[in-house]
């Protein structure tokens, strides 16, 4: 029966010779041949195919909030681009970040130079007198959001009750490697629908934000020569309206 069967199979492969002037059969069976007389090249597909395997994004996540829980203070220049389909050209700005926990925040800009972010621990300040001159926005300080004291710490703090998380590559920034997660709230009450951080692998601090607010505005914050527990000069949490200003309260 054996000897019938390789009979056949030869006389299909002589009629694929004839037919294509070569044996589809015998090509199929090369890569497989290859691969056992090669074996380092099966070694290699195997390492590709768990390269490709996306990491576990939570010990990241884990040692991003470990970290931040021992931070009092923070200051960090930052770069901020926020991108509305609506409104044309994403607007680019610079300034100097502070934070002292819990509800003590600022960003003060020098480009566009004089607006100001600050939350005194009692009150949200917004005085940006480049687009809107003559008054400044008062309001709570927001528990969320991508302009209050929990900018950073809204992402890293109880993370697995808070967000699904999804590991997405490994990045290079200025200061070193990071790696880049994806955050989704698992509520609909948040003030975004996604937000996307690099974690420094040197020293697990956040290093930049990528925010899709519930308008479909995107926010990127990029944080540089980030300086932990070294205080804050108390003028940049603090806030008084100029004089001739008008307070609007919301």
């Amino acid at each position: 029966m054996r000897k019938i069967v390789d009979c056949r199979l030869r006389i299909a492969e002589l009629r694929d010779t004839r037919r294509y002037g070569h044996s589809p059969s015998r090509l199929s069976r090369r890569p497989i041949q290859s691969a056992i007389r090669n074996p380092q090249s099966a070694i290699a597909a195997i390492g590709l195919s768990l390269a490709l395997q996306s990491p576990d994004p939570w010990p990241i996540l884990d040692r991003a909030s470990a970290v931040y829980q021992t931070i009092a203070s923070l200051s960090a220049d930052f770069v901020q681009v926020v991108a509305n389909p609506m409104l044309g050209a994403p607007d680019t700005t610079r300034g100097r970040l502070y934070q002292m926990r819990p509800s003590r925040f600022a960003m003060r800009f020098t480009d566009p130079k004089g607006d100001r972010i600050v939350a005194d621990g009692r009150f949200l300040w917004l005085y940006t007198p480049s687009t809107t001159p003559g008054q400044v926005l008062r309001s709570r300080i927001p528990e969320y959001g991508s302009t209050g004291p929990n900018l950073i710490g809204q992402f890293v703090e109880h993370p697995r009750e808070r967000y699904t998380a999804r590991y997405v590559r490994v990045d290079s920034l200025a200061e070193g490697v990071a790696d880049v997660v994806v955050l989704v709230p698992k509520t609909g009450d948040q003030p975004y629908s996604e937000a996307t951080i690099w974690v420094s692998r040197d020293d697990a601090l956040v290093r930049r934000l990528d925010i899709v607010e519930a308008s479909g505005q995107r926010r990127t914050v990029m944080l540089r020569e980030i300086r932990v527990n070294g205080g804050v000069p108390g003028r940049e949490l603090t806030f008084s309206p100029p004089a001739g200003v008008r307070v609007v309260d919301q």
